[in-house]
């Protein structure tokens, strides 16, 4: 193939923009976790004039006829599979005209920023004043999109994050869920009622439970050499494959907050570090969608990270750094690990729970962006729904309430769902792996966790985006996503 094929070009091309995501994604995970705040303005500004950069490139008028030409080349799977997300990278971006992109990139980074310093200080009427104009962005958007496509205007900003993906297919899911886990969350708070534990008693020095999160972070692998950790308002996953950049929040009352964290966003790291190489600076190279990162870093946290074996693994770790009290036993450090306690806190809620969190921003986000509802009802439903599923009222609580989350404030909605979707993928992942992996179980039991990882990066890690997440699923698996495997999980840990 010579090098100025239509397909040439566009490989040229997406490299260009890979190149600039790449700057993007540091000086992002900068903004949220070095910069000073004087500097919010002036970085705001400079990630939004890439962003206009970046899209002038992607919608050119030859991109998108190198696109046409190209389907007439003689390519092969893998380069069939790359034109195909050129292609929707290309239809996501060729609809917004750049003032829209710059302005919603503006309102985000001030949205955010003041976000960090609003929340703890409980200003729902700050916070609302700029989430309104990120939602009358969203919504401009979310119609742009789906006069191209079809369907709702939350439809088409779901799509962005989960191809394919629509609200009916949430709402049956979801209906699945609301079937059982209500009666299953009240059998398991009625079961553990039963117990005696002893909580942790702090304070735990930050210091130390840094080292103790670095030091779960070499037990699962991750690679130092392209990635590190520190320290931010809202944990999570950024920078590269080349180099992640992943973060989490202390509280020296709270041991086991951060290190969860750590262990959960190392799940998302160790998905960004094994991505397909050869392909790292074209759309096929990419993750293959949220829910398929949430599963990864789902399947570290909560199928591996909660399970009885691995938390035996982990116990010596924290005796070796805050001492051999009674609440380090190991049944209690277990039980304790495996505690089902509805609370208002989505980041730190346990796997039964945690579904009744998405599940109340999913139902919100999607009739704000409808028009529903408006900005100004969202603290009332939220206390409705927190009530309805927790039992717990969030009045006057917005900073434990509908402030706790950044996903809002740069419009990232419909990315909430990702999260249960995430949940269900990794369930059946893990069932799948067991099915593959006979000696899985003692192999956790003595921390030998090589055969899981590789058996992680064959089937998914190294794969990006060449399959479709249902394709990507039913290989793994054998069959689509299925919730059957999710609640035998729940059922099987906790009752």
């Amino acid at each position: 193939m010579t090098e100025n094929t239509p397909y040439q070009q566009l490989t040229r091309t997406f490299q260009r923009l890979s190149r600039f995501s790449h700057l993007a994604a540091i000086a992002g995970w900068d903004m949220f976790a070095m910069m000073p705040p004087g500097g919010s303005v002036a970085r705001g500004e400079a990630l939004a004039e890439l962003g206009v950069l970046q899209h002038q490139i992607l919608t050119d008028k030859k991109v998108g006829q190198w696109l046409q030409e190209a389907r007439q080349q003689d390519l092969n799977d893998v380069e069939q599979a790359n034109l195909r997300e050129m292609q929707r990278q290309y239809d996501q971006a060729a609809l917004l005209p750049e003032s829209l992109v710059e302005a919603k990139s503006l309102a985000g980074s001030r949205c955010e920023h003041a976000w960090r310093s609003q929340r703890p200080a409980n200003d729902w009427t700050g916070f609302a004043d700029n989430l309104r104009e990120v939602v009358r962005l969203s919504r401009q958007e979310a119609q742009i999109r789906a006069d191209a496509r079809g369907g709702s205007r939350y439809d088409a900003l779901l799509d962005i994050f989960e191809p394919d993906m629509t609200s009916a297919r949430l709402d049956s899911l979801f209906a699945d869920l609301k079937s059982w886990l209500p009666s299953l969350l009240s059998q398991a708070v009625e079961k553990q009622a039963k117990q005696t534990l002893i909580a942790p008693q702090g304070p735990f020095p930050i210091a130390e439970q840094r080292e103790l999160g670095l030091q779960a972070m070499r037990i699962l692998g991750f690679d130092f050499d392209g990635g590190r950790l520190d320290i931010s308002a809202h944990p999570f996953c950024g920078g590269v494959p080349q180099d992640v950049r992943i973060t989490t929040r202390y509280n020296e009352n709270d041991l086991l907050s951060a290190l969860f964290g750590v262990i959960h966003e190392t799940g998302h790291a160790r998905y960004e570090q094994n991505l397909p190489r050869p392909w790292v600076d074209q759309p096929v190279g990419l993750a293959r969608s949220t829910a398929i990162h949430e599963s990864q870093s789902l399947f570290f946290e909560m199928q591996l990270g909660r399970s009885e074996r691995f938390l035996n693994r982990l116990l010596p770790a924290v005796r070796e750094r805050f001492g051999d009290r009674p609440a380090f036993s190991q049944d209690n450090f277990v039980a304790w690990n495996q505690q089902v306690k509805p609370g208002f806190i989505r980041v730190d809620a346990d796997e039964v729970s945690y579904p009744a969190h998405v599940i109340l921003r999913y139902e919100i986000e999607r009739a704000l962006i409808d028009g529903e509802i408006e900005v100004d009802d969202i603290p009332s439903l939220w206390d409705e729904k927190m009530q309805h599923w927790l039992g717990l009222s969030t009045t006057g609580n917005y900073r434990d309430g509908c402030m706790q989350d950044i996903h809002w404030t740069d419009g990232g909605f419909g990315y909430f769902p990702s999260y249960t979707l995430g949940a269900m993928y990794a369930a059946q992942l893990m069932a799948a792996a067991r099915r593959a992996l006979p000696t899985l179980d003692r192999d956790i039991e003595e921390g030998d966790f090589s055969a899981l990882f590789d058996w992680l990066r064959q089937n998914i890690w190294q794969h990006g985006s060449r399959f479709t997440t249902s394709q990507l699923i039913q290989q793994a698996t054998g069959e689509d996503l299925n919730s059957r495997y999710f609640r035998e999980h729940l059922t099987t840990r906790y009752l």
